[in-house]
């Protein structure tokens, strides 16, 4: 990890703190409970004890191993339903391939992001591709799940699929630091990602010792998600490991250090920096379906069982459990 890398000394860089700009301050750390989803890969609740108001306009999220599968023992998901919100599925290591019933699809790797927008109603599934099911090898990824607002939540399917190449680079002031843009804008530099509700994700590594700072929108939460390695956010040094949420408050820049120590097999600060503004709407969740309504979500069950998210194609992928 990770997939997209570079010479950080080549790329444009963040300005640095001006002395009149405030700083963000760590309200809580929070620690993800394991657990496995699917047909059973291991996951990080990357969620888990937070309060929706922090987390607003974010729903859910999962770390996604990083795991190494021996031959056989990869798995994925099989067909589910989805209505209400934006999937975000970001693999660093390994590959996932996906397909849904409205033609979006294809394979996610090496540093890919796949962005659906469920909106109205969509089957889809995830699962490794056979040869990786075979041979095994390690797999590493994340899917968040970003809310739509009652006046989207029944928009048509949407499907991005946004490579590795296509993510903006840019690196920290001194060059300790590359931060790479999957959808938002940082100091004036956006990714590549078209969202409805407005974000920002960026995955974030930082060497030994160095530090970002990172110009935040004033309306938007801030949340530092860590991947791998030790560190501390905020300028007060709240102190964070790898499995760890860090929810922030307002201002206007926000700063990661990593520790000048790391461990031989992660040797540096991996950070996943979310930021979103916050829809603040009632939120009622059954499962896969997010609406603002219980009525609405009987009314999601039973759109599904009446068979109005579509179908699975007659030649659609299916889970491979191995020779």
């Amino acid at each position: 990890m990770p997939a997209v890398t570079a010479d950080t000394l080549t790329l444009p860089r963040l300005d640095a703190p001006e002395p009149t700009e405030t700083e963000r301050r760590v309200i809580g750390v929070a620690t993800a409970p394991g657990g496995f989803e699917g047909e059973g890969f291991p996951v990080r609740r990357a969620f888990a004890g937070v309060s929706a108001q922090a987390l607003d306009p974010f729903i859910h999220m999962d770390q996604m191993g990083e795991v190494e599968y021996q031959p056989g023992e990869a798995r994925g998901t099989d067909w589910h339903p989805h209505r209400g919100f934006e999937t975000v599925t970001y693999i660093m290591d390994g590959r996932f391939q996906h397909q849904d019933s409205h033609g979006g699809g294809g394979m996610i790797t090496d540093g890919a992001t796949q962005w659906m927008t469920a909106g109205s109603g969509v089957l889809h599934i995830e699962t490794p591709p056979a040869e990786l099911v075979d041979s095994g090898g390690l797999f590493h990824g994340i899917q968040l799940w970003v809310n739509l607002p009652a006046v989207d939540k029944f928009l048509t399917p949407k499907y991005q699929n946004l490579e590795g190449g296509h993510v903006t680079l840019v690196s920290s002031a001194d060059a300790g630091a590359l931060v790479r843009i999957i959808a938002g804008e940082i100091g004036g530099h956006a990714g590549p990602g078209s969202t409805y509700t407005p974000i920002t994700m960026s995955h974030t590594t930082i060497q030994p010792g160095h530090s970002v700072s990172l110009p935040w929108r004033e309306d938007f939460n801030g949340l530092v998600y860590v991947l791998a390695g030790r560190g501390s956010v905020g300028t007060e040094g709240a102190a964070v490991h790898k499995g760890q949420l860090a929810v922030t408050g307002a201002g206007q820049r926000l700063t990661i250090t990593a520790d000048e120590s790391q461990d031989s097999h992660e040797p540096t600060l991996e950070v996943l920096v979310l930021g979103g503004q916050p829809i603040r709407e009632p939120v009622v969740q059954y499962g896969p379906f997010v609406m603002n309504t219980r009525e609405e979500i009987q009314q999601a069950m039973h759109d599904f069982q009446s068979g109005r998210f579509g179908n699975v194609p007659a030649d659609g992928l299916r889970p491979y459990h191995g020779r």
